[in-house]
């Protein structure tokens, strides 16, 4: 019943009798708290809770999305360091119901690295996106990412399974050399894998401590894909040939470390250095006189993507919205991050990488002003990606078999020798990603 009916005024009726005074008191504190309730402001607001690895979202992105969405929505960003850290609680069995509202599981969405979607599958740490045939994003995707992130429980990619996560950002490996010190001693500048096998490279190269990407470099060198599962039987000359090239690159190779390997390059004697595009683009933007190229026989390829933490099945009370289910503006978000638009910071190189879409063969188009200024990298980088005929040659890397694992196993331990420390160090990665997981990470190790 409407408020206002109970309400009445200190006058006179038509009769001439006056109203009682108490219930004209009355009257008058149920008008000003009514008054009262109708000045204060009833929002209703949609949450938006996003967790992602620091340096992987540009930050343009975060403002257009929330103007886009007007007062409606409330938009929280929380960033990671690093991976490891982010998932650093799963460890915590949801059944025990003591996921926090500041784990990275309350999230709505959450960044992971394309190397760590079959961990998160197989430990029940994500969902699968629902409805996504029906979502425009999911069909402008190309079919190279459908294939790929379609997975099955364990993992493993599969063309019945589910589509796990979706991609925003992606880059390769990369090889940056300093040119001033080529010219001065007169080098050939690096152009593929083979060049790590150089003479006059001994010694003066640097590379991170990946067993996938080390043994990765050697099978490409070999003509062989990233992806080989049985190297006896798909590499020309077998196991044999494989660890006698590995075994060599191992003597050219300086210093094997994926948390200083930058830092080396940047300060001491060594002139290549072998890493991600997302470490070395940043670090070659701050340095003089340094080409990045990617080798033309061809990558790995890495991808952030975005995923849904398998958090609302937590029987618990503690992770506040994010228990009544994934909010409604997720689709929109993951719409947002493949929008054309969304390619201009990678084109401009604030932030390393390349949009999904630039995956099949073009770059979104994008007015050439808007890409001016600013420091280039000198190299065969095209907007962040591989040149396209390079590109046809790059892979996505893909879970490894048992077997396979089995030859990685053999690979890093038949030429460990006594006090190498860069050998023992990838051998106990293999060792250590075994041991927890059951399956090889690209970029864990």
């Amino acid at each position: 019943m409407p408020v206002n009916q109970h309400i009445s005024k200190t006058t006179y009726d038509q009769d001439g009798r006056k109203q009682d005074n108490k219930e004209t008191v009355v009257d008058k504190e149920l008008e000003e708290a009514f008054n009262a309730w109708k000045s204060k402001t009833f929002a209703l607001t949609v949450p938006l809770k996003v967790v992602a690895l620091r340096g992987s979202i540009p930050p343009s992105w975060i403002k257009d999305f929330i103007n886009s969405q007007g007062r409606r929505m409330k938009f929280n960003v929380k960033y990671y360091a690093s991976l490891e850290n982010m998932f650093s609680d799963p460890s915590i069995p949801f059944t025990k119901g003591k996921i926090g509202p500041a784990s990275a599981l309350a999230a709505d969405i959450v960044g992971i690295g394309d190397s760590w979607l079959k961990f998160a599958i197989n430990k029940g740490i994500i969902e699968p996106i629902r409805d996504v045939e029906d979502q425009e994003w999911f069909k402008s995707l190309d079919d190279k990412w459908k294939v790929y992130l379609r997975r099955n429980c364990e993992g493993e990619i599969d063309p019945k399974g589910d589509i796990w996560a979706s991609p925003y950002r992606w880059g390769c490996m990369v090889i940056a050399y300093k040119t001033n010190k080529f010219q001065k001693h007169k080098l050939a500048p690096v152009e593929d894998w083979a060049d790590l096998w150089r003479p006059d490279l001994a010694g003066r190269i640097l590379m991170v401590d990946s067993p996938r990407e080390v043994v990765g470099a050697v099978l490409k060198y070999m003509g062989a894909s990233y992806n080989t599962n049985d190297i006896n039987a798909e590499v020309n000359g077998g196991r044999d040939v494989v660890k006698h090239n590995l075994a060599l690159l191992a003597k050219q190779v300086r210093l094997f470390d994926s948390s200083n390997y930058l830092k080396a390059f940047g300060v001491g004697d060594a002139w290549v250095a072998v890493g991600w595009s997302s470490d070395i683009i940043p670090a070659a933007k701050r340095m003089s006189n340094v080409a990045v190229v990617v080798p033309k026989s061809g990558v790995s390829l890495w991808a952030d993507l975005w995923a849904i933490p398998a958090a609302s099945r937590i029987q618990t009370n503690r992770i506040g919205g994010r228990i009544r289910g994934p909010s409604p503006l997720i689709h929109q978000w993951i719409e947002f991050c493949l929008q054309s638009a969304r390619a201009l910071p990678f084109k401009q190189e604030v932030i390393p990488g390349a949009s999904p879409s630039h995956l099949q063969g073009h770059s979104a188009n994008v007015p050439v002003e808007l890409t001016k200024g600013g420091p280039r990298i000198n190299g065969n980088l095209v907007d962040g990606a591989p040149p396209p005929d390079i590109l046809e040659r790059c892979e996505f890397l893909e879970p490894l078999s048992n077997s396979t694992l089995s030859d990685y196993h053999w690979l890093l331990t038949s030429i460990q020798e006594p006090g190498h420390g860069l050998i023992h160090k990838m051998y106990q990665n293999i060792i250590s990603v075994v041991k927890f997981s059951g399956w090889f990470n690209s970029k864990l190790t």
